[in-house]
């Protein structure tokens, strides 16, 4: 299969590519800079997503089968909201006008922060417990506001192309042997602690791969969002205790059970068959290699 990955020597990028040019795939990395090293089933090519011609032309010239859409600013407090919220969606829009020229179908990386919590002035909480893909989405910020034009986009592009459109919705995104995680659960304190809005969860990069692989092997119809998670807050606490100590209430609607992330990934393993494989307790002091064509 011939696939265009952007963003591909970003975290999330750099893993994708990684493991399609892997397997075998012919794989087209996409970002600002052409990466240090070289990786066999792989080439790349200095483009600026956010410019309309140099997407086009990136994209259509390889003529994919499909495309793996993961470039973008990550977070807010990169740069500022509006050239975060600018710099995502006119990237979004090029790369997947241009996917939708070639007949090739996307997935790509959508946010948990779409529906608002992550980066709110106020604190709140969801409607419900877990949250699933359906729940409401109110972002006030540029990044959630991104993400979830983004999806409209997506939209827009399978009823103007039909082709389809998976939007991966991962939360805080961790790297094997470098979890982030360690610290926040030492620092971690319920009788002081600060509403967190993503509700202490997050994702392993392996388990991103595998859920992009999953969907490009599925036969997603349209445009679907699947939650990518790990089974379990990363504190190693109660779940519910937790957010009730942080948020002072929890919603009347909550059907969590100890440990369980607050986010459904139900959605993903009912259409995708996929699972999180990994799990703070082993990822962060794993001993694995990250994409070798980064290093210098």
């Amino acid at each position: 299969m011939k696939i265009v990955v952007t963003g591909a020597t970003g975290g999330a990028g750099s893993w994708i590519v990684d493991h399609f040019a892997i397997e075998g795939h012919e794989v087209l990395g996409l970002d600002l800079e052409r990466p240090a090293g070289e990786h066999e089933n792989a080439s790349f090519l200095a483009v600026d997503l956010a410019e309309q011609g140099q997407a086009w032309e990136a994209i259509l010239a390889h003529d994919p089968d499909a495309v793996v859409h993961a470039a973008g600013i990550p977070r807010m407090g990169e740069t500022t909201g509006t050239e975060t919220f600018l710099t995502n969606v006119e990237t979004a829009y090029h790369v997947f006008e241009a996917a939708g020229r070639a007949g090739a179908d996307v997935v790509w990386t959508s946010s948990e922060s779409l529906y608002g919590t992550a980066f709110a002035a106020e604190p709140f909480l969801p409607d419900y417990l877990p949250i699933d893909e359906a729940h409401p989405q109110r972002p006030e910020d540029g990044y959630g506001t991104s993400k979830l034009v983004g999806e409209e986009l997506a939209a827009k592009t399978v009823r103007k192309h039909g082709i389809s459109v998976a939007s991966i919705r991962p939360s805080w995104i961790q790297y094997p042997g470098e979890y982030h995680t360690a610290d926040e659960r030492e620092a971690f304190d319920p009788e002081t602690a600060d509403p967190a809005g993503h509700f202490w969860s997050y994702v392993d990069v392996r388990d991103v791969v595998s859920i992009v692989e999953a969907a490009l092997e599925a036969d997603v119809d349209g445009h679907e969002a699947y939650h990518a998670m790990a089974a379990e807050n990363y504190l190693g606490r109660p779940t519910t205790e937790t957010i009730e100590a942080a948020f002072g209430d929890l919603p009347e609607d909550c059907a969590l059970e100890g440990e369980e992330s607050a986010f459904s990934t139900a959605k993903a393993r009912r259409d995708l068959g996929w699972e999180p494989a990994h799990s703070w307790r082993d990822a962060e002091t794993a001993a694995v290699d990250g994409p070798a064509f980064l290093a210098d």
